[in-house]
């Protein structure tokens, strides 16, 4: 552990922040601080947190799973960035939506918007590709970056035409047995579930977002209603992800700090079991000049304006956020991982507490820390 970021995060959590944090900063391949603080359960019974509790990363799926094994299938040549959706998702081959490639999937510039309760629109799970495909675009592909679950539902989607396997079976194969995870996982057996922070108590935030958008509710869905009302805990926070069995493109793993780090260690070419060490480059690289955020293959960089890199991170710094209150930031020249797992929407009323600044003060923290060494 490290005594001033304990500190702070500790303080953060006594104002109501989050009720707890687990984070882990590596330097060359070596955890150098690492602490667990507060409660990952709160209610319906008090539970403390610890290093190994299991965490719902939310959106830090896109780049740990999706990501990840998009960048594995492409260095095999089973992905071509320039390939357009519609030779794997024909239902993609419509008059606006023909030029999407699974670049533009990947860097959040395909016209696809921001968000959309599929749960509300798709008739099942297996519509849910064919509702995304008609929903006209939002914007101009390639006119400017707009982060987008949709992408990532869709990239997910693609991946499983292209290699005809589930995107768990995939992640699980390609990802979780080479690296020995114990922990990580999609859809967590109940007997995990005393380890993993909870969640939201319902869905109120995404009933509330539905509403605000104008979304109504149909009459008649499974159960009853498409929205869930106890503690969410041990099952995915995520809506979209939930409809669809847990397992998406966008969100849905479930994984511990030391795991995650584990796998933030095959971005980086020196370190990397899974890749080759330069399709590394990859995840540095700015696909995105000149718009109106920086993006690298699946990541944000560090050089967008308000990232939550902090203000001592080069440009080339690339890292992802999940709404539960995780993150990954990842130094490859300083070969530097910063590991944030939180559980902001556990315990909490409506509004959730935008984290950020408290991502921004880790980081910067962290990075003094390592450069007093």
């Amino acid at each position: 552990m490290n005594e001033q970021i304990s500190k702070f995060l500790q303080e953060r959590i006594d104002v109501g922040d989050f009720p707890s944090a687990v984070y882990l900063v590596a330097e060359k391949g070596e955890i150098v601080f690492t602490d667990a603080l507060g409660h990952a359960v709160v209610t319906p019974e008090p539970i403390p947190a610890t290093l190994d509790t299991i965490y719902d990363l939310a959106s830090v799926t896109k780049v740990v799973a999706s990501g990840l094994v998009a960048a594995k299938l492409y260095e095999n040549g089973k992905l071509d960035l320039d390939e357009r959706l519609g030779t794997y998702l024909p239902e993609f081959v419509t008059d606006d939506k023909r030029a999407i490639t699974i670049k533009n999937l990947l860097v959040h510039d395909s016209g696809l918007c921001g968000w959309l309760p599929t749960y509300l629109l798709a008739e099942n799970p297996n519509d849910v590709i064919a509702t995304l495909a008609n929903i006209p675009l939002a914007y101009q592909t390639a006119g400017k970056v707009v982060y987008s679950d949709p992408n990532f539902i869709v990239l997910g989607a693609l991946i499983e035409k292209a290699v005809d396997m589930s995107l768990d079976e995939l992640c699980r194969e390609m990802i979780f047995q080479p690296l020995r995870l114990r922990d990580t996982c999609f859809n967590p057996t109940e007997t995990l579930r005393k380890r993993i922070a909870a969640s939201e108590k319902g869905n109120e935030f995404e009933r509330q977002l539905c509403v605000e958008k104008g979304y109504v509710q149909p009459p008649a869905t499974a159960g009853g209603s498409a929205f869930r009302d106890d503690v969410i805990w041990g099952e995915v926070h995520d809506n979209n992800a939930y409809f669809m069995g847990g397992v998406a493109g966008h969100a849905g793993l479930f994984s511990t700090a030391e795991e995650v780090f584990k796998i933030a260690q095959q971005f980086l070419p020196n370190y990397t079991q899974l890749l080759k060490p330069e399709t590394c480059e990859l995840f540095r690289t700015n696909f995105t000049s000149g718009m109106n955020e920086d993006r690298s293959f699946a990541f944000q960089l560090a050089s967008t304006k308000d990232s939550t890199a902090g203000t001592k991170m080069s440009s080339t710094n690339f890292g992802h956020n999940g709404f539960t209150g995780t993150s990954l930031w990842i130094d490859p020249t300083r070969e530097h991982i910063f590991v944030l797992l939180t559980n902001r929407t556990h315990n909490h009323g409506l509004p959730f507490v935008n984290i950020n600044s408290v991502r921004r003060k880790f980081h910067d923290m962290a990075i003094d820390l390592l450069n007093e060494r």
